[in-house]
């Protein structure tokens, strides 16, 4: 994901002066929304049981997959 100061936000705002949506490029809107989708999926997986590294390498060679 791209540092917060290398988007490029325009600002739509009312006749007060007040924020009421952002212009994004599409590219940065994209970014965005596979950053959300990425971190939807490591929510969903929080309590999954986790594999220590080295467990998963000796599965993975034992499998012939390493």
């Amino acid at each position: 994901m791209p540092a917060a100061a290398s988007f490029h936000p325009q600002f739509v705002v009312d006749h007060q002066g007040h924020r009421t949506s952002v212009l994004l490029p599409v590219e940065e809107y994209e970014t965005l929304l596979e950053d959300l989708g990425d971190l939807a999926a490591v929510a969903e997986r929080r309590d999954e049981p986790v594999s220590d590294h080295g467990d998963v390498v000796a599965r993975l060679k034992a499998d012939g997959l390493l």
